[in-house]
């Protein structure tokens, strides 16, 4: 007999971004487990074909476009996602933008793309937690909240200063949010992720400088997959993690202790 907490039946899951990479992968488990699962994205057509790999799982499934940089965007979302699917019981805000191969020197980097950067990733996820927090402590069931941040967080990055301070900042503000939730049968943890093959990081891993310097320093020996995102967001979304809050998920093939 299969371990029942992570029979996800009966449950609702929000991905930000879910519309592929690793939102995608956590959706997919989700869905597999037994929860309807509803997707953000800010590409009809990715979305679209999000919602017809989903929806083969059979559970209630939807894909909504959302830019999450925009305040009044995901608060009319979020509405319309708990009108259609009513209580939430986790949120996962994993939406999120790099900072790209045209990285420039730190004492180069223009105010615009700090906050362009900032917007999705730091000010978007912000957005995105206090909607559920706020379901969540009125539906009064408790529930989930994760961010997926990264590797970035915690190992420093020539000219990614940008894109590592929004995700530090998830982690700090996760940690908060832990100790003030938890009272509320709430949890909040981080996933961080390391060098992952999507469509996000396509370019830098077809640059064969990168790929021959990165590779090496993972003890797999491979680049992580979408897929290997789906049993933390089913645990973390099970009965099974219900005393676990405030905490860090790295998932990096080894990298970081190399």
């Amino acid at each position: 007999m299969a371990y029942g907490p992570f029979d996800l039946s009966g449950k609702t899951a929000l991905v930000t971004g879910g519309n592929g990479g690793i939102g995608l992968g956590m959706a997919d488990a989700m869905a597999q487990s037994g929860a309807n699962v509803c997707i953000w994205g800010t590409n009809a057509e990715k979305n679209a074909a999000a919602l017809e790999q989903l929806s083969a799982h059979g559970t209630k499934v939807e894909a909504m476009l959302c830019d999450v940089s925009d305040e009044a965007q995901v608060e009319g979302r979020f509405a319309e996602t708990v009108e259609k699917f009513g209580n939430l019981h986790g949120v996962f805000a994993n939406a999120g933008v790099s900072g790209g191969l045209e990285q420039v020197p730190f004492i180069e980097m223009t105010t615009e793309r700090w906050r362009q950067i900032v917007g999705v990733n730091l000010d978007g996820a912000f957005y995105t937690f206090r909607a559920a927090a706020r379901h969540m402590v009125e539906h009064g069931e408790g529930g989930r909240i994760a961010g997926t941040a990264s590797l970035a967080a915690i190992s420093g990055a020539a000219r990614n200063e940008h894109y590592a301070a929004t995700k530090g900042g998830m982690i700090s503000m996760i940690y908060a949010m832990a100790v003030e939730l938890a009272r509320y049968g709430i949890t909040v943890n981080a996933i961080l992720p390391g060098w992952i093959e999507t469509a996000m990081t396509e370019r830098a891993f077809n640059w064969e400088k990168f790929a021959n310097n990165v590779m090496p320093r993972i003890p797999h020996r491979r680049w992580g997959q979408p897929d290997d995102f789906g049993a933390i967001a089913v645990y973390i979304m099970s009965s099974a993690s219900a005393y676990h809050t405030g905490d860090t998920f790295l998932i990096d093939g080894g990298y970081n202790k190399f």
